[in-house]
């Protein structure tokens, strides 16, 4: 099995191919190292058999850690123990900055983003940023105009589970909104504040 030797720029944070043996000018910030053991399904090289064979597990769907509490299995042990946390009432990470506690770190650190301003995730189509992966799926779906949430009754579709909860009160005729003047009842908040102007 032929050696693949990867060159990383720490500046740049980006790798690129390099034949072995390659020289590298001291003080470009640069660094070697083997990856020998390549994947058989895709171009991925890894610096060891034991990580090789662990990253296969994407290809061959193999979840062989499973939780014990649910049932849901996962390719890594890591991610068993990380999943663990969900059933414990522990929130051992808190915020220094609200007094919000979270059970795992990876929580805590992406609710700081609220307080730093933080958008890491920024969609492509228009530059938004975003906190969370699955906000960053909801916008995209703006653009794309992907409905996958249909309503029952009349099968019309949204983009959001919300929108989809507050159409169906066209349906069911439920009115969760009441005026504090007249007691009229409206579907939407935004109907009652509109309703409202007329009582000033």
């Amino acid at each position: 099995m032929a050696a693949v030797t990867r060159v990383c720029n720490w500046e740049k944070a980006a790798c690129s191919l390099g034949a072995n043996g390659e020289t590298v000018p001291p003080g470009t910030g640069k660094f070697f190292f083997q990856r020998p053991f390549k994947c058989s399904d895709c171009e991925n090289c890894f610096n060891s058999r034991k990580i090789l064979l662990t990253y296969q597990r994407v290809h061959t769907g193999q979840k062989p850690f499973n939780c014990s509490k649910c049932g849901k299995r996962f390719t890594q042990l890591t991610q068993l123990t990380s999943h663990q946390c969900v059933h414990s009432e522990k929130r051992p990470f808190k915020c220094a900055d609200c007094v919000k506690s979270y059970k795992s770190k990876m929580d805590l650190l992406t609710h700081q983003r609220v307080h730093t301003g933080e958008r890491p995730l920024t969609w492509s189509v228009c530059g938004k940023g975003f906190i969370h992966p699955s906000l960053r799926l909801k916008h995209q779906r703006v653009h794309t105009g992907e409905r996958l949430f249909n309503c029952s009754m009349c099968g019309k579709g949204f983009i959001h589970p919300p929108l989809r909860l507050t159409h169906q009160r066209v349906h069911t005729g439920e009115r969760l909104f009441t005026c504090s003047v007249c007691g009229k009842g409206f579907s939407h908040s935004s109907t009652l504040q509109t309703h409202q102007c007329i009582h000033k």
